[in-house]
C-alpha cells in the first residue's frame, strides 16, 4: 500500500481532520512551503538518523536544520549520523526517498520533535511522495505519534 493511502487510512481510523493537496514536485522542505503557500516554520521536515545503531526520526521546521551534535547529547547517544538514501529506501519502501512523512510510529521508529515546531497550530508535510502533502493540527499529530519533544535545531 502506498504511504499516502496508509497515512490517510491511519488518520481516518483515528478521526483526525486533515487536508491532502497535490503540488508540483518539491525536493526540500522550503520548496514544499512555497508550493503549499504556508510559512516555512509550519512545514514539518523529517530527518531520519541512525543513533548507536538504531533508527530515529527527527521532525523540525523547514526554516531550521537539525543539529546532530545536540541531538546526540540530548538523547544520550554515542554516535549519530544521517541515514543513507539506501537505508531510507529499505526502511520506508512505500515512500520516495526524502518524502517520508513524520509518522515513524507506523514503522516502529521513534520520533523526536524539535520544541520550536510545538508553537505551531497547523503543520504540513510530505506524504510519501514529492508531490503529495498533508495538512493537519499539530496537537493531533502529537496525540497520534507521541513523539519525544527535544530541542535540537538551529535556524538556517
Amino acid at each position: 500500500m502506498p504511504m499516502l493511502s496508509k497515512l490517510q487510512d491511519f488518520l481516518d481510523r483515528n478521526h483526525v481532520s486533515y487536508g491532502h493537496t497535490v503540488h508540483r514536485p518539491t525536493y526540500t522542505a522550503r520548496q514544499l512551503a512555497r508550493a503549499e503557500h504556508v510559512a516555512e516554520n509550519e512545514v514539518a521536515k523529517t530527518v531520519v538518523f541512525v543513533g548507536d545503531g538504531a533508527y530515529g526520526m527527527a521532525v523540525l521546521p523547514a526554516d531550521c536544520s537539525a543539529d546532530l551534535w545536540e541531538l546526540r547529547e540530548r538523547l544520550g547517544l554515542l554516535n549519530v549520523r544521517l541515514a543513507t538514501e539506501r537505508e531510507l529506501s529499505t526502511l520506508f519502501s512505500d515512500s520516495e526517498p526524502g518524502a517520508e512523512p513524520p509518522f515513524g510510529n507506523l514503522y516502529g521508529v521513534p520520533v523526536y520533535v524539535d520544541d520550536t515546531l510545538c508553537g505551531e497550530d497547523l503543520i504540513a508535510f510530505n506524504a510519501g511522495t514529492h508531490q503529495d502533502a498533508v495538512h493537519m493540527r499539530l496537537r493531533d499529530f502529537v496525540r497520534l505519534v507521541q513523539p519525544e519533544i527535544v530541542p535540537f535545531s538551529r535556524f538556517e
